[in-house]
């Protein structure tokens, strides 16, 4: 049975993947910065309430981890936010800020604070949270895109780094998923382009082989695999979860 910890873990791909995590036998531990959805969660649960980007918060969740675990064998790094949809020359300074800090920021402090209690343990797995968004880029989301991009550089050197430690580093790259975070971009897409939203949801869903959009549990379920001994090789990998993409901005 593993220890994990799930950032923003308290809905959407993160509560999936708390519950898939969970049904497999493992302990759980999840943090979020909506308070009335940790209170949701199951109760079997540990839970914080941390801004993955708030480095002090970061270090005493993991102070709180060590005392109560003793050990942490599973890193989610999933905390992340879509920032701004608009042309690049229409996005503020301090909301690209904020999109990359949430989304890359976050990563490396989890990194940070869990790779010394893998280091001491010679095992441990690190799977971090990007998007398709990281490996096509992404028209109108510059911050978000930019963010996913860094995120994979960020794991791609993490598994080198930690490797010798017996510790395995992955990037799990969504496509579009079903959920209000999704539904809230397309939303805004379609008022930047002057598109209805159904024609925005249509474009997502034929923009990979597929056809259709990605659950959240489709997302978990890749990451019990990346934690699991079957995947006890795989390490520095990109894995898209999205049905294939073919067209990484439908009907632009």
């Amino acid at each position: 049975m593993s220890r994990v910890l799930i950032t923003a873990g308290a809905s959407g791909i993160g509560l999936a993947m708390g519950q898939a995590f969970e049904a497999a036998g493992h302990e759980v531990w999840v943090t979020d910065v909506d308070r009335e959805a940790l209170a949701a969660v199951p109760k079997a649960w540990q839970r914080a309430e941390v801004d993955a980007s708030d480095e002090q918060r970061m270090a005493t969740l993991f102070a709180e981890i060590e005392a109560r675990w003793g050990g942490l064998d599973v890193l989610c790094a999933n905390a992340g936010i879509a920032g701004p949809t608009a042309k690049i020359e229409d996005i503020a300074l301090e909301d690209w800020r904020r999109c990359v800090s949430v989304n890359l920021e976050g990563a490396f402090l989890a990194a940070k604070y869990a790779a010394p209690m893998m280091k001491a343990a010679k095992a441990g797995v690190i799977t971090i949270t990007s998007s398709t968004a990281g490996q096509y880029g992404f028209p109108n989301r510059a911050p978000y895109a930019s963010a996913k991009w860094a995120a994979i550089g960020l794991m791609k050197t993490l598994a080198m780094e930690l490797g010798p430690f017996g510790i395995r580093a992955n990037a799990i790259c969504p496509g579009a998923v079903e959920g209000p975070r999704m539904y809230g971009v397309m939303e805004r897409e379609a008022a930047a382009k002057g598109m209805t939203y159904q024609e925005v949801y249509d474009g997502y869903a034929s923009g990979n082989s597929m056809g259709s959009l990605v659950e959240a549990s489709d997302i978990a379920d890749m990451a019990v695999f990346l934690a699991s001994p079957q995947a006890r090789m795989v390490s520095g990998q990109v894995i898209a979860v999205d049905g294939h993409t073919v067209n990484p901005d439908p009907k632009l």
